[in-house]
C-alpha cells in the first residue's frame, strides 16, 4: 500500500527537514503551509489556513493522506490563547480528513515545554522536575497547549481508528530561515557579528546551563524518528523524547562554536547576559554586513529569535532526556552535536545566509 504524507508546517525546521527524509525514502509527500515553499525536490505543495476549515477543505480536496505529520504551531499573548488557537489547528485538519477515511497514522510533534511547563512558568523555580526528563513523567498542573494538541490527537483516533505518536525533541537543530525558534541559526548570526566587529562571543545564559549537562535535537534525527515511528510495528500509540543521543556541557560547546567562527568566546560570569539584551541595536548592522557580503536576508529578526534562545540558555536546571521508548523499540540512530551545529553552519553560509 502506498503511503501518502501530510506534512503540516512543511517549510519549518522540523517539517521542512521531514519533508526531504520523507521524499528521500520514496514516499508521496505534500507540504501544507500558510505560504509553503518548493525548495525541496519532489514535495508538493498545499496552501491552506489551519484556522479556516473551509480553506483546509478545498486545499485538501483530491488528497487523502495515510500518514500525517504535524509540526506547526502559533504563538500567542497568553497561554489560554495558545490552547484555543493551537488544540484548533489539530482538530480542525483531523476534522477535515475524518471523512476521508485514508489515515492510518498521526504524528505530532511537541517538546520539552511537557515537562517544564508552558511560557508563561517555563522552568520555574519550586516547579523544576527531575532530570533526566522520561516520558512516563505526569503532566504538570499547569495549563498547556502541548496538552491540548495531544488530546485532540487522542479524540480523533478514538473517533476515526488511527495510530498515533508524540515526538518530544529539545531544542531543534537544522536549516529553516524565518523559524519562530531557532537557536542554531541565532547563534551564527550572533557569532558573525561577533567576527565583524571584534566583539567577545558572551555566553547570554545561567550558571545551570553553562555547567551542567544538555542535550539537543538536529533535525534530522527527528525526522528519522517521525517516519520510523509511522512504520514500525509496536512503535504506535506512544510519545518518545528525542535528543542526537550524546550529552554536552555548554561551557565545552560554546568554546567549540567560537572556534568554529574564529572568534573570543566568554563564558557565564556571574549572571545571564542575555542575547536579546545584546542584539537589540544591531539591526542597521546587519544590514551592513549584509550588503557588504551579499546575504539573502538583511532583516535581523527574520533569522534570529533571540527570545527563545535566551529561555533555553536561561533555564535555571539542567536540561537533558531519557530515551527509553524508542530505544527499547529499536530506535538506535545517534546524531553527534557538534557536527550538528557546524553542519548547520556550513549550510547557512552556502545559502548566504551569513557571511
Amino acid at each position: 500500500m502506498e503511503n501518502i504524507a501530510l506534512v503540516v508546517g512543511s517549510t519549518g525546521i522540523t517539517g521542512s527537514n521531514l519533508a526531504r527524509e520523507l521524499v528521500y525514502q520514496g514516499w508521496k509527500t505534500y507540504g501544507l503551509a500558510r505560504n509553503p515553499s518548493n525548495g525541496t525536490m519532489g514535495l508538493l505543495p498545499v496552501t491552506a489556513d489551519l484556522l479556516d476549515e473551509e480553506s483546509l477543505t478545498a486545499a485538501l480536496d483530491g488528497i487523502s493522506p495515510t500518514h500525517v505529520f504535524f509540526t506547526t504551531w502559533m504563538r500567542n499573548d497568553t497561554e489560554e490563547e495558545n490552547i484555543r488557537i493551537n488544540s484548533a489547528l489539530v482538530r480542525n485538519l483531523l476534522n477535515v480528513l475524518s471523512p476521508k477515511k485514508s489515515v492510518r497514522h498521526v504524528a505530532l510533534v511537541t517538546g520539552l515545554k511537557h515537562y517544564l511547563g508552558p511560557f508563561e512558568a517555563y522552568a520555574k523555580a519550586g516547579s523544576l522536575p527531575e532530570t533526566p526528563l522520561r516520558e512516563d513523567q505526569p503532566r504538570l498542573e499547569y495549563p498547556n497547549f502541548y496538552y491540548a494538541q495531544e488530546d485532540a490527537v487522542y479524540e480523533a483516533s478514538a473517533r476515526d481508528g488511527f495510530n498515533w505518536s508524540i515526538h518530544r525533541p529539545h531544542t531543534v537543530i537544522g536549516y529553516a530561515v524565518g523559524n519562530l525558534m531557532n537557536m542554531g541559526a541565532t547563534l551564527a548570526v550572533y557569532a558573525s557579528i561577533c567576527k565583524e566587529t571584534g566583539r567577545k562571543f558572551i555566553f547570554p545564559g545561567s550558571s545551570e546551563q553553562w555547567n551542567g549537562l544538555c542535550d539537543v535535537t538536529d533535525a534530522r534525527i527527528l525526522a528519522r524518528q517521525l517516519v520510523w515511528a509511522a512504520t514500525t510495528e509496536g512503535a504506535e500509540n506512544q510519545a518518545y523524547n528525542i535528543t542526537n543521543g550524546d550529552i554536552f556541557r555548554w561551557k565545552w560547546l560554546w568554546l567549540q562554536l567560537a572556534a568554529y567562527f574564529q572568534i573570543e568566546p566568554e563564558g557565564f560570569a556571574g549572571s545571564a547576559r542575555p542575547l536579546e539584551r545584546e542584539l537589540e541595536h544591531d539591526q542597521l548592522l546587519w544590514e551592513e554586513i549584509a550588503q557588504r557580503h551579499g546575504l539573502k536576508e538583511s532583516k535581523l529578526s527574520k533569522i534570529a529569535s533571540a527570545w527563545h534562545t535566551d529561555l533555553d540558555l536561561g533555564r535555571p536546571i539542567e536540561v537533558m532526556t531519557d530515551m527509553a521508548n524508542s530505544r527499547k523499540a529499536g530506535f538506535t540512530a545517534y546524531q553527534s552535536t557538534l557536527d550538528s551545529f557546524t553542519d548547520l553552519f556550513d549550510k547557512l553560509r552556502q545559502e548566504k545566509i551569513i557571511p
